[in-house]
């Protein structure tokens, strides 16, 4: 009969022990699926956009040239006026105000109603663009100096031309040095996680190789920066 006995307490051993090890599961299922949970959906990872060669980084990094490219990209839309640069302008800066911090917002804005208040704006069609030769790839550590990794300052060398009707009445060489920060606290509005903190010093004008500057004669230039 002791037999018997003994052989019902160890099953019953056998079950206390299946339950304790079913209720550790659970527990450990339930740890898992609150870390899946809290995770986030969606995350921003910057690729070079070089894939000829392998790359290795950490998520969180940003590459200068993504910096660089983040930010000829912002700067040129800011500075595309298709038909009248007084809406055109005042259009930019609300469309694109998600990727300037409060203060260089006021700046621009305060460079808006100058330019508005002088007549720079009537009617004015304004384009930027890269000069060849000029860009990322033609020399890397100058064009985006790190200064931390929240902070950089992009160098832009750029062409500016404005006309007004079918008239040119602006073509100028200019370097822009701007300051990029990370803050990335509006994904829905800012996917890139980067904002422009305006100029690290005033523009500069430039000049470039004779093959770059075509004559155009008849045609002055107005202002002293574009």
């Amino acid at each position: 009969m002791s037999r018997f006995k003994n052989e019902v307490a160890h099953l019953q051993a056998h079950i206390r022990t299946l339950r304790i090890g079913g209720g550790a599961l659970v527990l450990v299922a339930l740890v898992m699926g609150g870390g899946w949970w809290s995770a986030p959906r969606d995350l921003t990872i910057h690729v070079p956009p070089d894939l000829r060669s392998g790359s290795t980084r950490s998520w969180w990094e940003v590459p200068p040239e993504s910096v660089y490219a983040f930010t000829f990209y912002v700067f040129q839309q800011l500075n595309r006026w298709p038909s009248n640069g007084d809406e055109d302008y005042a259009r930019n800066l609300h469309s694109l105000s998600a990727y300037f911090t409060p203060a260089c917002r006021a700046f621009l804005q305060a460079d808006y109603d100058y330019r508005r208040s002088t007549g720079e704006l009537r009617q004015r069609v304004r384009g930027i663009y890269e000069i060849p030769g000029r860009g990322y790839g033609d020399n890397p550590t100058d064009r985006v100096r790190v200064l931390s990794a929240r902070d950089w300052v992009v160098t832009l060398d750029l062409t500016a031309e404005e006309y007004h009707g079918s008239e040119q009445v602006k073509r100028a060489f200019v370097r822009y040095p701007i300051k990029v920060v990370r803050v990335d606290v509006d994904p829905a509005s800012n996917p890139f996680g980067l904002i422009l903190d305006c100029y690290d010093g005033a523009p500069q004008r430039i000049t470039v190789p004779a093959p770059d500057t075509p004559a155009h004669s008849g045609l002055g230039l107005q202002g002293d920066l574009p």
